[in-house]
């Protein structure tokens, strides 16, 4: 019966070591970065809402104050 190699076993359980060490570095990265983008997403949606409102008063500004085509400034590339 052939007697096991030490030091392949070692070497064995040190790279499986470092393997598991990697993978749960590169699991706490990912969620991390998979909060990251949830905050953005979050943020993004509550600017786009911001936006949209601006936009709205804006609209009905404009139609308070030029309720009269005639009185409605030209573009401004004339």
């Amino acid at each position: 019966m052939p007697v096991p190699d030490t030091n392949l076993e070692f070497q064995f359980d040190r790279r499986f070591a470092d393997l598991e060490t990697r993978v749960a570095f590169q699991e706490q990265a990912l969620n991390e970065m998979s909060d990251a983008l949830a905050q953005s997403r979050s943020e993004a949606s509550k600017n786009h809402e911001l936006l949209m409102r601006a936009l709205d008063d804006l609209k009905q500004l404009r139609t308070l104050l030029y309720s009269d085509p005639t009185n409605e400034p030209p573009p401004p590339h004339y």
